[in-house]
């Protein structure tokens, strides 16, 4: 391994600024000397404040991306040594902290999704907005294979469901239907040729109302499906918890409802108390909770956050403070 974010599309390129900074560092409240992770390290902006919170603190940072990972390095230069930098995914973060030769971290933190640097560089092929090469990885010397494989190689039935599924997008079909059209008589090779054929296949009444651009779920699905972002989180959420010592947090920012979905059921597992089917009337499983969950309702951001980073409106950060290890 090299020892060396995130927001949604629904508005024009903005410069970075993080999601619910507060409200992550609230969340997450580190403690001087503290062992911190920053699974998505983006440009460093959550990490920044962790370090500036807690005196004497240190931080392993991993993000797939190496351009985001050099910006990163640079912003957190003022911290020395106590900010760690690792390229690779947060789902391998184990890997990673067995390197630095930590057994546990204080706190975690997931901030998922494409970040404004990716977003707003065409040539990274994550936008709609200009013009661009089907891409779409985050790392994009990875050898994985891009989004124009997906729009030019994938089945009809395999697109439909990618678009369906991980865009929760009611014109999926369509929209498939038209792009192995397209695809038939020439490979579609840009972000604006695939942002056209999607608009081309939504019914004039669905363009009418649509209060975001047609491409929206489409560009989401592909960059999902490229970058596996759904089985990472869960191969996170798998091991995380054995990392945490009792009194050690993890926060986590969705942008995505399936995202979202799979870390609030996660959570609410950890907090369960009896397992026990419920025709047995009597506790025989013994199982206790493991964590606290901080917040009944996930944390969004406010009407002064939305005005300063209108990415933010999709934004939910849920957390948990572990109570309790598991039981052998």
């Amino acid at each position: 391994m090299a020892h060396v974010k995130q927001d949604t599309e629904d508005h024009a390129p903005a410069r970075h600024v993080p999601v619910l900074p507060v409200e992550t560092l609230e969340a997450l409240s580190p403690r001087a000397g503290g062992r911190y992770l920053d699974g998505t390290l983006g440009l460093g902006g959550h990490a920044a404040a962790v370090l500036s919170a807690a005196p004497g603190s240190e931080l392993c940072g991993l993000d797939r991306d190496g351009q985001a990972l050099a910006l990163a390095r640079e912003r957190l230069a003022p911290f020395g040594g106590r900010a760690h930098f690792f390229h690779c995914r947060y789902s391998r973060f184990a890997e990673a902290l067995k390197e630095l030769q930590w057994d546990r971290v204080n706190g975690a933190l997931l901030d998922i999704g494409v970040s404004s640097l990716q977003l707003d560089e065409n040539e990274r092929g994550f936008s709609f907005y200009g013009d661009g090469p089907l891409d779409m990885r985050m790392d994009q010397h990875s050898g994985e294979q891009s989004a124009w494989h997906w729009v030019n190689r994938e089945s009809f039935a395999r697109l439909k469901e990618c678009i369906a599924t991980l865009g929760e997008e009611p014109q999926a079909g369509r929209i498939a239907r038209v792009i192995v059209e397209a695809r038939q008589k020439a490979p579609i090779d840009s972000t604006g040729e695939l942002a056209a054929l999607v608009e081309k296949a939504y019914p004039p009444a669905w363009r009418a109302r649509a209060r975001r651009h047609p491409a929206t779920r489409t560009f989401q699905a592909l960059r999902m499906a490229v970058n596996d972002e759904l089985g990472e989180l869960r191969r996170f959420l798998d091991e995380i918890l054995a990392w945490l010592p009792v009194g050690g947090r993890l926060a986590v920012i969705t942008f995505h409802s399936l995202e979202d979905r799979m870390v609030k059921q996660a959570m609410r597992r950890w907090a369960e108390g009896c397992r026990c089917p419920r025709h047995v009337p009597v506790c025989v499983c013994h199982h206790q909770p493991e964590v606290r969950i901080l917040h009944k309702k996930p944390v969004q951001a406010g009407p002064d956050e939305l005005a300063v980073n209108p990415r933010a409106g999709s934004a939910k950060l849920r957390a948990v403070e572990k109570i309790a290890e598991a039981a052998a």
